[in-house]
């Protein structure tokens, strides 16, 4: 068995450590007996999209994303489209959340169009929203990260968000969404990275992408005893 991760645009969307989440796939993968394999896809010609199981997108400030909206030619949005609409799972952070949605408003009054996979927008607000988040992610518990964004996504149906949050302000700040989940869809404004602290949302990322390909319907566990202390520990100082 084999999770092949496409790694979009990893020179310029990796803020704060963003791509620690695909060193935290890897190993739970591995751990399991599962081979991974990693292919980073930049700026220009890509390989055909077909064979990948999961696509990741880190975190990118705004002049990152404005180069990368202008690499994303009509064959490429297709390609990723088809792969969402076939099942492929995909993995937004901050950034890289937005740009699944719709398009972001800058605070110039541009509008970036992205991939328009997600059902949502987002919008550049007057001020930089920073600090610890906390948010009730339902069946996969509590999720805790850091935020630092100035956009605001807004969602077109709020019971497609990640979950709700319980400390910090996560979507917008005035609704209580934090991220967007749909499907094999998810997106996120947590770093950190947001998946080392958080092994059931790893977990659930990993099931989802193998789901597709090999009919899994569970993953076998693991001793998770360090990653839910630093989770706790992570979640008091945050409610603190």
């Amino acid at each position: 068995m084999e999770l092949k991760i496409a790694h979009l645009y990893p020179e310029a969307l990796n803020l704060y450590g963003d791509s620690g989440n695909i060193l935290c796939l890897r190993k739970r993968a591995e751990w399991r007996g599962i081979s991974v394999s990693v292919t980073p896809l930049g700026m220009g010609e890509w390989p055909s999209l077909k064979d990948f199981d999961l696509f990741f997108l880190g975190g990118g400030q705004d002049y990152e994303q404005s180069l990368i909206e202008r690499d994303l030619t009509e064959a490429k949005i297709r390609e990723l489209r088809a792969a969402a609409s076939d099942g492929k799972t995909f993995l937004g952070i901050c950034g890289g959340y937005q740009m699944l949605g719709e398009y972001y408003l800058t605070g110039e009054g541009v509008q970036l169009d992205y991939l328009a996979i997600g059902a949502f927008h987002t919008v550049a607000g007057k001020d930089r929203i920073t600090g610890n988040l906390l948010f009730d992610a339902g069946k996969l518990g509590t999720v805790v990260g850091y935020e630092n964004h100035s956009g605001r996504t807004f969602l077109e149906k709020n019971d497609e968000a990640l979950g709700q949050v319980l400390s910090g302000c996560g979507n917008n700040g005035s609704d209580s969404t934090e991220g967007y989940h749909r499907a094999n869809l998810f997106g996120t404004y947590c770093h950190g990275p947001v998946l080392p602290k958080n092994p059931a949302l790893a977990d659930a990322l990993l099931l989802s992408a193998l789901r597709e390909r090999y009919a899994l319907s569970e993953l076998e566990p693991l001793d998770d005893d360090v990653e839910q202390r630093a989770h706790e520990a992570a979640a008091a100082m945050t409610r603190s």
